[in-house]
């Protein structure tokens, strides 16, 4: 699996040990995943909480949207591209966000609709992935259920692309980006991943993300829109601003040094992107894309400068 990974068609596979590792962890990964669902207790009267209803929904359109993806790359004969696809929605999506949004609380039982619709997306994960990884997939498949020869994998019905909602997992997308967001906040600031906090967010940020996923991935207590306190930690999502109120024991003084630093690099860098821009050779000669790469590194370096002055200004 590590090997096709990085086979590009029509030249040498480089080869590096590295990959079967790569390959290993990946196996793993999936067994980890099996075991965690198949260890759910189901509570047959449990009705699913407004979190896993919208993880559900998510994780559907996402399928869909990353199946449309792996069939053009084969069109294409990319089986490696395709393979790519199938790990990140295995490695990322399914395992690292759709079962942390869905797995009940450590001891409580599972609903049995969110227990039945993960087994489900479970299977067509081993579908797509069945042609790369046929014998952990067939070993997985047949112990999910009881299962004859004539219900085997190998001949199972390949899933086929349905419609899905690219608005909704945009906002998904925005959801991660939040939690990743907020996860960083917490290890820079050094606070605890058990400490629940409250974040205050722009008013229509509640129709770009969702909430209840956000509070339950980022340990978030309180959801406020509108009004933010005075002092506090930002961070931003596209156009969204998020504020963490601050602690009595943040030592104000290290942190407005930190970010008078943060804000030096930053210009440095900048300076570095718009000397190569002002120059005329570069621009004429670079191609089309290499100029947007480095006006995108200029327009977001400036956005998080201005990030880092407000939260000066915060200070």
């Amino acid at each position: 699996m590590g090997m096709l990974l990085t086979a590009p068609a029509g030249n040498d596979l480089p080869f590096d040990v590295d990959l079967c590792l790569q390959g290993r962890n990946f196996a793993n990964k999936i067994w980890n995943a099996f075991r965690l669902i198949k260890g759910w207790e189901i509570d047959e009267n449990l009705q699913p909480s407004t979190t896993q209803t919208k993880a559900v929904e998510w994780f559907e359109n996402k399928f869909n949207a990353q199946l449309a993806d792996i069939e053009a790359n084969y069109e294409k004969y990319r089986l490696s591209d395709s393979l790519m696809g199938i790990y990140k929605l295995v490695w990322d999506d399914f395992c690292s966000w759709y079962l942390e949004a869905i797995k009940p609380t450590f001891g409580e039982p599972i609903d049995r609709q969110t227990f039945d619709a993960t087994i489900g997306y479970l299977e067509n994960v081993l579908k797509v992935l069945h042609p790369f990884m046929p014998f952990l997939t067939e070993e997985i498949w047949h112990l999910i259920a009881e299962r004859t020869e004539k219900d085997a994998l190998i001949i199972a019905e390949y899933p086929e692309v349905k419609a899905f909602d690219e608005v909704l997992i945009q906002h998904f997308e925005n959801t991660k980006e939040a939690t990743t967001a907020i996860r960083g906040l917490r290890s820079e600031k050094g606070m605890s991943p058990k400490e629940a906090l409250e974040v205050f967010a722009d008013t229509n940020a509640s129709n770009e993300i969702f909430v209840d996923v956000f509070s339950k991935l980022g340990n978030v207590s309180n959801f406020n829109v509108g009004a933010k306190p005075e002092k506090g930690f930002a961070f931003r999502v596209g156009t969204l601003e998020f504020m963490i109120p601050m602690s009595d024991n943040i030592d104000v003084e290290a942190e407005r040094e930190k970010l008078q630093k943060e804000i030096e690099y930053n210009q440095g860098f900048l300076n570095s992107v718009r000397k190569k821009l002002s120059n005329e050779k570069f621009v004429a000669g670079a191609p089309e894309q290499v100029i947007a790469n480095e006006r995108k590194k200029e327009a977001d370096a400036l956005a998080k400068i201005a990030q880092i002055e407000e939260q000066l200004a915060a200070l």
